[in-house]
């Protein structure tokens, strides 16, 4: 017996699971139901060094519904385009400058209907994903990494204050309990 060669104990199922990248390094943060409209929720993810990054919750109605993403675009206005943001220098000049409610793109789905994501912190504008301009579908294949929007510079006396109206994961959850019990409570 003595002898025998020893039988691997099933760690995997022992260990828990290793986190993510993104779970590791990121704070998830969210806003449900963006400007009042219902299911468009947007999540933020910030890390220890302030950047915030701005994807599209699990939940928001592009993902749930399963529309097809017929394109993306970044101009908001005749006169604004994010695609136009050239940062550079240590001190990001050239950043535009967004609000909390400031658009970032729109969506425009093969069904008519048309999304505006915001920005949902105040900051500066360091980078969009322009690979989801090419390849729209991104936004719902992997929408918490490649499928980002847009990256945020929050001002550093401002970085512990941008998530004051934001959700945590948990507050958020409890307003996904309370959005399907409304809903089936009027079903």
């Amino acid at each position: 017996m003595a002898n025998e060669p020893e039988t691997p104990v099933a760690a995997s199922a022992a260990e828990p699971a290793v986190p993510s990248l993104v779970d590791r390094y990121f704070t998830r943060w969210y806003k449900a139901d963006v400007k009042g409209k219902l299911c468009q929720d947007h999540c933020i993810l910030q890390h220890s060094n302030r950047i915030c990054v701005t994807l599209l919750s699990g939940s928001h109605v592009v993902l749930q519904s399963g529309k097809a993403i017929k394109s993306i675009s970044y101009q908001i206005s005749t006169n604004c385009s994010r695609l136009q943001n050239k940062v550079s220098g240590k001190f990001k000049r050239g950043a535009q400058f967004l609000t909390e409610l400031a658009p970032l793109c729109k969506i425009y789905c093969s069904d008519g209907e048309e999304y505006t994501i915001s920005s949902c912190v105040r900051g500066r504008l360091m980078e969009v994903n322009e690979n989801i301009l090419h390849k729209p579908s991104i936004l719902q294949e992997k929408p918490s990494t490649e499928g980002y929007i847009a990256v945020v510079l929050p001002k550093f006396e401002e970085s512990k204050s941008i998530t004051e109206g934001l959700l945590t994961q948990k507050q958020y959850e409890e307003v996904m309990v309370q959005r399907i019990n409304a809903t089936t409570a009027t079903s």
